[in-house]
């Protein structure tokens, strides 16, 4: 009787000692505040404007072995229209040119020896003139007791040289090579077994341009944009150039008077020394539909324009 009362005891302490023990918190439930949206930050690359440069790719020559054999034919050059569409879709991808294509490759190489690039009024600020240097395929083979592996190799070299349209100068050359494989092979009669890949030398082009192209946009994006005035009604100035340049209304440029043209005696090229600054212009209308008729109408800010145009270029400053 005594243990049982000592056992009702302690289970009285212990009921007591729950009962007045505090109740746990409940959890608290924090207020969530609105996450603030962050606008994407722009980069100084992308808020910069930049206007569109307008360029002309010649017909690449192939002046591989192949392409100078006795039966090539130059008017059915493969491999060099093949270069010059590569070069075109890099470049038009980057939508920072307008695009002209001039296929007669035989004149203006014939104008540039002449240096009288001019005479072929291309209307473009640059001209691309390129060649394939080294072009060709090779195949190895390793055969082991239970194996056998195939490697197709192509390979090529490219040619660029970009000339100043107005000047006949080059401006800028580069030389670029690439390869291109496939691989295949079979362990006991086991595996793939390779046929000919006619894509290797498509890829080995494009491997070669591909190394160039990056060099190509930043040489022609480093060179001055320029236009030039082409007629004045009633005190309207008429400039090359418009909408699809990334020209825009109330866009302002500055008129330049030529400098002095001499012949460098290291070279025996032409030399034309920096003009100088007569005037500003601001961009009031746009006509045209595409790069090839638009004109931009613009009133004079400040200075005086001469009416003998010929002397005279527009130029951006940014």
């Amino acid at each position: 009787m005594k243990n049982l009362f000592n056992v009702g005891l302690a289970l009285g302490v212990v009921l007591l000692t729950a009962a007045c023990a505090p109740m746990p918190e409940a959890p608290k439930t924090s207020k969530i505040d609105k996450i603030p949206v962050v606008s994407p930050t722009v980069s100084a690359e992308a808020q910069q404007r930049f206007l569109k440069r307008k360029v002309a790719i010649a017909r690449f020559t192939d002046e591989t072995r192949h392409g100078n054999g006795f039966f090539h034919n130059k008017d059915g050059d493969r491999i060099g229209k093949q270069a010059m569409d590569i070069l075109s879709s890099k470049l038009a991808a980057t939508d920072k040119f307008i695009l002209l294509e001039r296929a007669d490759i035989a004149k203006i190489n014939k104008e540039l020896k002449m240096g009288n690039l001019a005479a072929l009024n291309i209307p473009a600020d640059y001209l691309i003139i390129g060649s394939v240097s080294e072009f060709g395929r090779k195949t190895d083979s390793d055969v082991g007791i239970f194996s056998r592996t195939k490697k197709q190799l192509a390979y090529a070299t490219v040619n660029i040289r970009l000339i100043d349209v107005k000047t006949g100068q080059i401006v800028y050359s580069e030389e670029g090579s690439g390869e291109a494989f496939s691989q295949a092979g079979s362990t006991m009669g086991v595996g793939k077994r390779a046929g000919f890949d006619g894509t290797l030398g498509d890829k080995a082009i494009a491997a070669a341009i591909g190394k160039m192209v990056s060099n190509v946009v930043e040489n022609l994006m480093d060179k001055p944009w320029r236009a030039y005035l082409l007629d004045i009604q009633d005190g309207m100035y008429f400039i090359s150039g418009g909408a699809s340049q990334g020209i825009m209304e109330g866009d302002t440029f500055k008129v330049f008077k030529k400098g002095k043209t001499i012949k460098n005696p290291q070279t025996g090229l032409p030399l034309e020394l920096p003009g100088t600054e007569i005037a500003s212009i601001k961009v009031a209308q746009i006509i045209g539909k595409d790069g090839r008729n638009e004109v931009s109408l613009c009133r004079v800010e400040k200075g005086t324009i001469p009416t003998d145009f010929s002397q005279l270029y527009v130029e951006a400053d940014f």
